[in-house]
């Protein structure tokens, strides 16, 4: 199974601003990182830059329109991620509580996780899949 943890932004990520202790953030994220690397867990993990500098695309019928950042609501941003496999929905949870505060300890902060759907969750036909699989998608 795997799940995303998903660190949401805040006015200062998406102004680019670290937190004031970021030497003692990145240790503890460098820690949790290194144990879920041994526990055989980790599959990825990093933070995203501000909004300011990404973009959407808006789908409306067949036309696709680029909307450059940055985006408002900070609170429905994302500042970082990381991917885990895991056992169960148990372990995931387990693992997440051991995140460190993405802000720094003692602050307001949200992470989210989401489970991702593996290839054989679409119902779809075998050859679809395949070729899924073929490029490393779905795992």
């Amino acid at each position: 199974m795997r799940f995303m943890i998903i660190v949401k932004a805040t006015p200062d990520t998406e102004a680019g601003i670290f937190p004031p202790d970021m030497e003692k953030l990145m240790a503890a994220m460098a820690d949790y990182h290194e144990q879920l690397a041994k526990a055989g867990a980790l599959l990825d993990g990093s933070g995203l830059q501000p909004s300011s500098k990404g973009w959407r695309i808006r789908y409306s019928g067949s036309q696709r329109k680029v909307i450059d950042g940055p985006f408002a609501e900070s609170k429905e941003l994302i500042a970082g991620y990381t991917l885990i496999q895991v056992r169960s929905r148990e372990e995931a949870l387990e693992w997440t509580r051991r995140f460190p505060n993405p802000v720094g300890e003692g602050l307001d902060a949200e992470i989210e996780v989401r489970q991702l759907y593996d290839l054989e969750d679409f119902n779809a036909p075998d050859e679809l899949t395949d070729r899924f699989r073929d490029i490393g998608m779905g795992h």
